[in-house]
């Protein structure tokens, strides 16, 4: 049987993430650290792109490679020589640009024209048979859509039959952020070189990058050194944070949770947040809710402790938890006010979701005891922004929420992002379309608030949950796929990766 384990990763992604800002020093300081030139650190990016592609398709003899007027053109170049070396059929295709090409890929140019290649415009016609499409025409620059000839070639390797390599990071995808502001290229494999870059992880990047593959240029040992600003975190990472229990330990070490919420009409975003806590390991889950719901509740999830939502009932659970979750089905009436202005006065680590961001976004606060977990739409609310304003730039977006409203932000979507008031930044590299679907976010916030429990800090809390949700949602569409996937199809996988030993032992 295939081996379904998700602590394997075949393409070895590195754990650290750099803005692209950064990379122009990081690729200098690089070079000077190994002593080699910046044309060398090309050269060696054209091989390792050469190398892979020929790994991939070994069979394939006509390559049509697009190039750029950039660097991103000269690794171009350098694949271009390769190939024809090895005896390939290569077609080469070169934007002009009104400024001089970069010192590295005139050089990578100039070669590939002594080896004897020919280089063709944009408006030329594609030869007949191409079995590979290599995209070096746009790299980590770019911030805008690209315009012609760039938009044209794009939509042209997009229509075409044949597979698609890109270099770096597809053409048209903004590195930074992972937006797409124009025609993006729709690869099947990217690799990228030296760092992660946030927009290969991010915004609409799963939309165009494919298998992502990442080579250091054998900067591995100097880049092993340097803090990286952005954490990337996927399965591999939870047994950092969640250890095996000790025998002896009993329910009350593993934390008191209360969830408060489900409104008349929402008991299935209340008994999913609770079942979820009770899944990710909390020793003891009760849950306020609308006096309808306890019936429900109760012959659901026994294992649940259900009462109704009375201003006593809060009192006596706040001053019983250690934890505290409030939003799912909470509702914006004078029901869930009531319920959330006496959880702000507790200074208990705690969780606010859903109707509880928005009741957030009409009356502000900060406080450094929460985690807020916004989808787009709420983290728009939340800033007083268009949502398309958040998905223009997801990285700002969930920085300026942590420091408007302090503590955690966890900004849901394809590439979760958690950030903190101090700037730690992470990524959250699991999950699938699978996952756009109700409820997902109730699970999310009963796995977060049952770390919390569990004596995590807020951010590793944050960061441990959204991968283990991710990951379960992974292994459910090993099984199933994404299609149909429902929120509460995690439970079946989420104790694998609540109890990473497991998956330890699997391998």
């Amino acid at each position: 049987m295939k081996n379904l384990n998700p602590l394997n990763n075949p393409t070895s992604l590195p754990y650290s993430v750099w803005p692209v800002e950064a990379m122009a020093q990081l690729e200098r300081d690089g070079a000077d650290a190994l002593g080699i030139t910046l044309f060398e650190l090309m050269q060696r990016a054209g091989e390792a792109a050469f190398h892979r592609i020929r790994a991939i398709w070994p069979e394939k003899q006509h390559w049509l490679i697009l190039c750029g007027h950039g660097n991103n053109g000269g690794d171009g170049f350098i694949v271009a020589r390769l190939a024809q070396s090895a005896g390939l059929n290569v077609t080469v295709i070169a934007c002009e640009g009104a400024k001089p090409l970069p010192d590295e890929a005139q050089q990578a140019r100039e070669a590939w024209l002594n080896a004897g290649g020919d280089i063709h415009e944009p408006s030329a016609l594609w030869p007949e048979q191409v079995d590979i499409i290599v995209d070096a025409l746009l790299g980590t620059g770019l911030n805008s859509a690209p315009k012609a000839p760039y938009q044209q070639l794009i939509a042209k390797a997009n229509a075409h039959t044949a597979p698609v390599f890109a270099i770096d990071i597809p053409s048209g995808l903004v590195a930074a952020n992972g937006t797409a502001p124009g025609e993006v290229i729709s690869a099947e494999h990217t690799l990228t070189f030296i760092a992660l870059k946030p927009g290969l992880l991010t915004g609409k990047a799963r939309d165009y990058v494919g298998q992502l593959h990442f080579h250091a240029l054998s900067l591995d040992p100097w880049l092993s050194g340097q803090d990286a600003p952005i954490a990337r975190y996927d399965a591999s990472a939870l047994s950092g944070w969640l250890k095996p229990r000790k025998p002896t330990s009993h329910k009350g070490d593993h934390g008191k949770l209360v969830i408060i919420g489900g409104d008349h009409g929402t008991a299935g975003a209340i008994r999913m947040t609770g079942e979820a806590a009770l899944r990710a390991g909390a020793g003891l889950v009760r849950v306020l809710t609308h006096k309808d719901n306890l019936s429900p509740l109760l012959t659901a999830r026994p294992e649940l402790m259900v009462q109704e939502l009375t201003d006593e009932a809060v009192d006596r659970a706040l001053e019983w938890a250690d934890v505290i979750v409030i939003g799912p089905g909470l509702g914006q009436g004078e029901w869930g006010k009531k319920a959330l202005k006496k959880v702000e006065s507790s200074q208990k680590p705690m969780l606010w979701d859903a109707d509880a961001l928005n009741l957030l976004a009409i009356n502000n606060d900060k406080r450094q005891n929460r985690i807020i977990t916004p989808h787009p739409g709420e983290a728009a609310r939340l800033l007083n922004v268009k949502t398309s304003e958040i998905e223009s730039d997801r990285l700002h977006s969930a920085q300026r929420l942590a420091q408007q409203y302090g503590g955690v932000v966890v900004l849901k979507g394809a590439g979760t992002l958690i950030a903190s008031e101090s700037d730690a930044l992470a990524i959250a590299d699991v999950g699938n379309a699978g996952m756009a679907t109700g409820g997902m976010g109730d699970v999310l916030s009963g796995i977060i608030g049952s770390l919390l429990a569990q004596k995590l800090s807020l951010y590793d809390a944050a960061c441990a949950g959204c991968v283990a949700h991710g990951a379960a949602a992974e292994a459910v569409s090993q099984r199933v796929g994404t299609r149909g996937m429902l929120a509460t199809d995690l439970f079946s996988e989420l104790y694998l990766f609540v109890n990473p030993e497991i998956l330890n032992r699997k391998e």
